[in-house]
């Protein structure tokens, strides 16, 4: 693929920056309500150099911000920002399509609840602009100048 092309593909690039192990799994644990260093590398077993790396190339992207610590404490906090939480969906999807697919019958897994109903959430589903569920043969794409 030419770097030309690879540029304009919105994929391509979403991939180049969230399409990391380590980064994705940081912004599920932001997600889950994590925010200081030590948490993020005690709850991801990840080598220190690693996580800051990724930390740093979140918060350069404006994925994360940077704090200070909601206790008051000297420490700095990670917190999402509007792009940030903007992922939801996409963790959202990914989560859903590991407990289709990834889990055995029997096996024991999590799912994502509501908590303000206590049920499932649906599965997500693209959608056109007026709410009908549409399947992958029925779009193309268009290219914009």
């Amino acid at each position: 693929m030419n770097q030309e092309k690879y540029q304009a593909c919105p994929v391509a690039r979403s991939v180049q920056l969230i399409g990391d192990r380590w980064v994705l799994l940081i912004i599920r644990d932001a997600f889950d309500g994590l925010k200081r260093f030590s948490d993020f590398q005690k709850n991801l077993n990840v080598a220190k150099n690693i996580l800051s790396d990724r930390l740093t190339k979140l918060v350069d992207a404006q994925i994360l911000k940077t704090q200070p610590a909601s206790d008051g404490s000297a420490y700095l906090e990670y917190a999402l920002t509007e792009q940030g939480i903007a992922l939801f969906p996409i963790v959202v999807a990914f989560r859903q399509w590991g407990e289709q697919f990834l889990f055995d019958h029997n096996q024991p897994h999590s799912i994502l609840i509501d908590q303000h109903t206590g049920e499932e959430l649906a599965l997500m589903q693209p959608m056109t602009k007026q709410g009908k569920q549409i399947l992958a043969q029925d779009t193309f794409v268009k290219k914009i100048s």
